[in-house]
């Protein structure tokens, strides 16, 4: 025999407040060939660990508590579509990963491992991906996805961002009937994360503009929505099966029970880009940035500015009295993916993405032009070695976001005087999508089991692509944005691994020796979204259906992933490597700045390059300095 697990809702009254919780019921059922369905629903395979939709429970709104539905995204485009892309809403929008979320092939493919791992993790993952199935009740039987419904996979819909109610009532600034639809709220939202989304019950479409002059539908002015605190809605992902331990590991709660504080800096920290942003000098902003990121705004500091650069135009169709704004947030949401939505077409028809060729590729476009201007690179050589500096631009960590899977890296090609390749670190196969990372530096967070979670869920302690039970951190050396601190980092769960920032430091260098011959040098900063041993583990761990295989076929069929070119600045090499500080001259501060190194046995006191720093080096460094190079 075999069982399955179902929740069924119900009310119960705990300290004279009504609480939504799920009564547990086991039902038997032969097994033929696995576990066959008797007339009770859709099945939901348990994981390897055994958790429940009460587990990964999130405060807000909850399903089937809405008064009207979500509407329909193709409502939308009447009005706020197919009159000029470069300023409506609706094309814009249909073009990002926001509008794809719920069509993504690797979301689908994760989303099968994760409920293979701990039961009803979907639930934690549905939630953001198409909240309004989740809002709608179609999730919690369900969190493989089975019981969606077309509409549901317009993932991140117009009516969902647009009814959303600040979860804070500020009198004066929130509507005012914020303050009931707050009071409702059985457990309030005390640190957004995890789509913990309070809605409007009502349809009424929530935006930071006064649009009393045309009043086509309710409506509501919210300046909730050119707040960065909106994004985090998302942005901030935790595990609630976790808690935070004094010692600052991370321990599962007790079984069967939603997280004891609901608070996300308790639990673990899938993904900090919230925070990150918080606990910048962009939340403190505006900061100067000359325009980098597009948009009206030379200064930015919210998500919006950045990710919704502002333009002039219209947000409806002008025949219905649309005015004209200078201040218009484009609904690009541009961020790092630049090969999905291929696949996406690739897997569903057009007239149910609203995606065509040219929303695709100049969503691409985008996405890669934002990934240029997150970072500059600054070349020095200093002696037998360049310095490549990589300057943080962007608000959060570089790169940020979901982690798995990502990559950034620095690829370095020397030449000699005929223009020959001499020598390559990081190389990058494209025919096979396998990264030499041996003699490179990559940027990236690696997430996995420590001794007490491997013993938890029956895995092997270590690095792996487990999210939805990982519990540890083994590398996080991505690089802090402006105004970072240690302690305010720290705070929120962000604090580098494997890498040493100070205060203040939102560049990070990394010395490559120049081997002999070498005149000139080519730096390039790469990042990749899918990598190969990522789309390997999603197609070889999934043992629950074909979703890992067909990611890993739209990957292979749109160019495995293929990396973004972020930076690329070129050096001449001098060959005269006893200007250790790289002034260009060799004079007594070369002699004071190699034996610093020397001393320090830092890279730079290698002089022979000979892996090792010792009294060889300062006789090799003494014969180039006393011959001026």
């Amino acid at each position: 025999m075999c069982h399955w697990v179902f929740y069924r809702e119900q009310e119960v009254t705990i300290k004279n407040r009504t609480k939504r919780t799920w009564l547990r019921r086991v039902v038997e059922c032969a097994w033929v060939g696995g576990c066959a369905l008797a007339g009770v629903g859709v099945a939901v395979a348990l994981g390897a660990i055994d958790t429940t939709v009460l587990d990964f429970y999130t405060p807000g709104t909850q399903p089937n508590k809405l008064t009207q539905r979500v509407a329909n995204a193709a409502g939308c485009a009447a009005c706020h579509g197919y009159y000029d892309r470069e300023t409506e809403p609706f094309e814009q929008w249909a073009g990002s990963l926001m509008a794809q979320a719920s069509r993504d092939p690797i979301f689908h493919a994760c989303l099968a491992i994760a409920n293979q791992d701990a039961s009803y993790a979907g639930d934690l993952c549905l939630r953001c991906h198409t909240p309004g199935g989740w809002l709608m009740g179609r999730v919690v039987d369900a969190p493989d996805g089975s019981g969606l419904q077309d509409q549901d996979r317009q993932g991140v819909s117009c009516n969902v961002c647009h009814r959303m109610v600040d979860p804070v009532y500020r009198p004066g600034e929130s509507p005012e009937v914020d303050e009931s639809i707050l009071a409702n709220i059985l457990i309030p939202v005390i640190t957004p994360h995890n789509a913990s989304m309070v809605m409007d019950p009502m349809d009424r479409r929530r935006g930071p503009f006064d649009i009393s002059s045309t009043n086509p539908h309710p409506w509501l002015q919210s300046p909730y929505h050119r707040s960065s605190s909106l994004c985090a809605s998302c942005h901030d992902v935790s595990n609630p099966v976790y808690m935070k331990q004094p010692d600052g590991s991370y321990l599962p709660t007790p079984h069967d029970e939603p997280h004891p504080t609901h608070n996300k800096y308790d639990m673990y920290p899938i993904e900090r880009t919230f925070s990150e942003w918080a606990n910048s000098l962009f939340a403190a902003g505006p900061v100067e940035m000359g325009g980098r990121f597009g948009g009206n705004r030379s200064a930015v500091s919210s998500c919006q500015d950045c990710h919704m650069p502002s333009t002039t135009g219209t947000g409806c169709e002008p025949s219905i009295g649309s005015p004209v704004r200078h201040d218009l947030p484009r609904h690009f949401f541009n961020g790092a993916n630049t090969w999905v939505l291929k696949a996406i077409r690739s897997l569903y028809n057009d007239a149910e993405t609203f995606l065509d060729e040219s929303i695709v590729n100049e969503s691409i476009a985008r996405a890669q032009a934002m990934m240029r201007a997150a970072s500059d690179l600054e070349l020095t050589q200093a002696g037998r070695f360049i310095n490549a500096r990589i300057i943080n631009y962007s608000g959060h960590k570089l790169p940020t976001g979901y982690a798995e899977g990502r990559v950034m890296w620095i690829n370095v090609k020397y030449f000699d005087a005929q223009g020959t390749l001499v020598d390559e670190r990081g190389h990058y196969d494209n025919a096979t999508a396998e990264l030499d990372s041996s003699n490179t530096k990559t940027y990236e967070a690696v997430q996995g089991l420590d001794a007490v979670g491997a013993a938890a869920v029956n895995r092997p302690q270590g690095p792996g692509f487990h999210f939805a039970v990982n519990n540890t951190y083994f590398k996080d050396n991505r690089i802090p944005p402006m105004g970072f601190t240690n302690a305010a980092f720290a705070a929120v769960q962000a604090s580098p691994l494997g890498a040493d920032y100070a205060d203040g430091q939102y560049w990070d260098d990394t010395l490559f020796d120049i081997p002999d011959g070498a005149t000139r040098a080519e730096v390039r900063v790469f990042h990749q979204v899918t990598t190969k041993e990522y789309i390997e583990f999603l197609r070889d761990q999934n043992t629950t259906n074909t979703a890992g295989q067909i990611a890993y076929d739209q990957w292979v069929l749109h160019g495995k992933s293929p990396p973004t070119e972020m930076d690329f600045v070129t050096i001449d090499l001098s060959t005269c490597f006893a200007d250790t500080n790289g002034d260009g001259g060799v004079d007594g501060s070369d002699v004071e700045a190699f034996f610093l190194a020397w001393e320090a046995a830092a890279p730079l006191g290698d002089f022979n390059l000979d892996g090792g720093v010792d009294g060889a080096d300062v006789e090799a460094f003494f014969l180039a300095w006393e011959s001026g190079c």
